[in-house]
């Protein structure tokens, strides 16, 4: 059987559509690989990407795009809801078919120094790919974002895995790592409110003692004028997302806020949808397993 790597890069362009499609552009061209998904959201100013492929061809692919994204983008002049501290901020790996974890570590870590190597972008390790403790939470990584990094990579504990103690100039710094499959969930508010978001970000996040496998923060959406709950569920077996929609509907009825919609951000596993619509229909002695039809079709 074939090997099957996802790749799913996070670009902090997310408004100018000829570098979007010029940086999407080098996955096409990529043989061995096939381009899922892409979507770009304007308040977020950012773009994240789906592909899978065999591990040359994912290798290949990542490689090619983040040198065009440190071409393209210059983050001197970024603005956007999401942090970030690179041109190509994340680039993590799913193993998906007849791969191990230990497969994909070893991929992000090739790729990781070819990022260093070839688009001059210095590379930290994170999540299973962590090569220090510290180093596992992205948002520990992130912290400070590209205004601050420069400074950051000058501490012991925050050098790079890949590039010393500089970070490009225009382009930043990349994370590059293996991890599980996540689900980037987000829920949109009735307020135009920040703090409203921030504060129920706040309770939910594991960082602060809510929810494991869950990371929030609260951002607007300036073509909307509404707040959101912006989410990444690193394992929804763990905590699910009915789970964690209740709590943010639950909590914001306390400022006479509702929720008026949520948004799923690229792809996701079918069971984690599954799982929701078990909850909400109240269905009663379901077997995802036995009942679900897809599930014979895979």
């Amino acid at each position: 059987m074939a090997k099957i790597v996802e790749c799913i890069p996070n670009i902090s362009e997310g408004r100018n559509t000829e570098v979007i499609e010029a940086i999407i552009d080098k996955v096409r061209q990529t043989p061995g690989v096939t381009l899922l998904d892409y979507s770009s959201d304007t308040s977020h100013n950012r773009t994240v990407i789906t592909f899978l492929g065999s591990p040359e061809g994912v290798e290949e692919a990542a490689v090619a795009l983040a040198k065009e994204a440190a071409r393209l983008i210059d983050l001197t002049k970024h603005q956007g809801e999401h942090p970030r501290m690179g041109a190509v901020d994340v680039v993590p790996f799913v193993p998906i078919k007849e791969i191990s974890k230990e497969e994909c570590i070893e991929l992000s870590k090739r790729v990781g120094k070819r990022i260093w190597e070839e688009a001059g972008m210095p590379v930290f390790l994170y999540e299973d790919s962590a090569s220090a403790p510290n180093r596992v939470n992205l948002a520990k990584i992130r912290k400070g974002q590209f205004e601050g990094m420069a400074e950051k990579v000058q501490q012991p504990e925050w050098e790079p895995d890949f590039g010393g103690r500089t970070i490009h100039p225009t382009a930043g710094v990349a994370a590059v790592g293996c991890r599980m499959p996540l689900v980037a969930f987000n829920i949109n508010l009735s307020t135009s409110d920040l703090s409203i978001a921030s504060a129920i970000a706040k309770i939910i996040r594991r960082s602060s003692g809510g929810f494991d496998c869950v990371k929030a923060l609260g951002v607007m959406l300036e073509d909307r004028n509404i707040a959101q709950v912006s989410i990444n569920m690193t394992n929804f077996n763990k905590t699910p997302l009915y789970r964690v929609l209740e709590l943010v509907r639950f909590e914001a009825a306390r400022w006479g806020v509702s929720v008026v919609g949520t948004e799923i951000i690229g792809l996701t596993p079918m069971n984690a949808l599954i799982d929701s619509a078990e909850y909400y229909l109240q269905i009663e002695n379901f077997d995802k397993t036995k009942q679900v039809l897809e599930n014979y079709m895979l």
